[in-house]
């Protein structure tokens, strides 16, 4: 197997090369067209946490996450008064406060997505009319300029034009012998 970046030889099942020290454990998948699947898209060293952070941040709101996260406010809700009505034995006086946390901060996101799907779903109509305008009234199309093909136009200088001069003259010869006699 040789290395797609320097041509080395490598061994067969290598995965590296041994002269640049590419990675080339998967030229025999990529020759046979047999690749795995790409993993979710995980930019260059950012964490899976990190990642899973930059989706939940980009995607869209919807009514349907909008109104989960609202359920599970309340769901803490009730628990909090459950457990500052009930659990006194238990320590409930403290720990009802600490459950309103989580419940208001779920409450407050779930209304924020129910609003934001709302403000989205308004903007999708004017939107789309935009496009249907530009789309029934495009633009007109601005042409390049004709090239004058009846002129001649000089071939580009060859890479090896320069190399190649000092092939035709010889070199003088020094001898060693001749130097040493004298």
């Amino acid at each position: 197997m040789f290395c797609p970046k320097c041509a080395t030889q490598n061994l067969e099942g290598a995965s590296f090369c041994r002269s640049c020290g590419a990675n080339i454990s998967l030229v025999p998948q990529a020759l046979t067209g047999q690749l795995p699947e790409a993993s979710p898209a995980v930019a260059f060293g950012e964490s899976l946490r990190e990642a899973r952070r930059r989706r939940r941040r980009s995607a869209t709101p919807s009514m349907a996450d909008g109104i989960r996260q609202i359920s599970m406010g309340v769901g803490f809700l009730l628990v909090a008064m459950a457990i500052g009505l009930f659990g006194r034995e238990m320590g409930g006086q403290v720990w009802w406060f600490w459950m309103l946390i989580p419940a208001f901060a779920l409450l407050g996101k779930g209304i924020s997505q129910i609003v934001q799907a709302k403000q989205q779903d308004k903007s999708l109509p004017a939107q789309s009319a935009t496009l249907s305008n530009e789309i029934s009234s495009p633009q007109p199309f601005r042409a390049l300029p004709s090239r004058n093909t009846a002129q001649l136009m000089p071939t580009p200088p060859s890479v090896t034009e320069g190399t190649t001069r000092h092939l035709g003259a010889e070199a003088p010869t020094r001898h060693l012998e001749s130097e040493r006699d004298e």
